[in-house]
């Protein structure tokens, strides 16, 4: 099996990094609104946070409870700091390592994409590569990538994707042939509703994820592994749209 994991949101904890960053900086904030999972767990839709001129507004931000002004501020600071990428925490300790024992054990071939912009310090993919590498994954597959997920999915043949935007899995379900599993670690009655009736499958840990996949993997039966990961999460076994 080839499986694509986003970092952010899904690994790796940019929301705590985040967090932290804005109730040290906005002293009026709210810790407890801070708290919500999807609080800043992914970076902005931008190449690169870092204006070269400090006067330069960042790229527009959309995460509440901060105004725009404050998350752009935010995320340069984050981004001045030399390899943040290499500084963050796994939400699900000891996950990279279970990673790279599974793959090993069961063959799978694992692919980290990340759209995450420029920071300082080394490039962006020896940073992410440096910090899976110290979590437990050797000589990882790193991609750093902008653009819809399902034509990167298509492109690389990848059976399955692992994200936490609902938005990207919705494009890889529509522009490939992969399947799309959604990390949501909100409540559950938040998930949007499109995902289900797209077929997304929804699970709330990497853990999760996992023994979903190691069950769909057991259970072959003929059946080609898109409509095992359908049918094991209950979604419609053929597309409609």
């Amino acid at each position: 099996m080839r499986i694509a994991f986003d970092l952010d949101g899904v690994l790796a904890d940019l929301h705590g990094a985040f967090r932290k960053a804005a109730i040290r900086r906005f002293a009026e904030l709210d810790p407890t609104a801070m708290g919500s999972p999807d609080v800043g767990a992914s970076p902005p839709d931008a190449e690169e946070f870092v204006p070269e001129d400090p006067a330069t507004p960042a790229p527009p931000a959309t995460t509440l409870p901060l105004t725009s002004d404050q998350s752009a501020i935010v995320w340069r600071e984050l981004s001045s700091t030399h390899n943040f990428w290499e500084t963050l925490d796994e939400i699900e300790p000891g996950m990279i390592k279970k990673l790279a024992a599974l793959a090993e054990e069961r063959r799978w071939e694992l692919l980290f994409i990340t759209s995450r912009p420029r920071a300082k310090g080394r490039t962006v993919q020896r940073q992410t590569q440096r910090w899976l590498e110290d979590k437990g994954f050797v000589m990882p597959s790193a991609y750093v990538v902008h653009g819809s997920r399902g034509q990167i999915a298509k492109a690389l043949h990848i059976d399955v994707v692992v994200d936490d935007r609902p938005e990207n899995c919705l494009d890889v379900v529509l522009d490939s042939k992969a399947g799309a599993i959604l990390v949501w670690r909100g409540s559950h009655d938040s998930v949007p509703a499109s995902a289900r009736r797209m077929g997304i499958a929804v699970v709330p840990t990497v853990a999760a994820c996992l023994e979903a996949l190691m069950a769909i993997e057991r259970a072959d039966n003929g059946r080609g592994l898109l409509d095992r990961l359908r049918s094991f999460f209950g979604l419609r076994t053929t597309r409609t749209w």
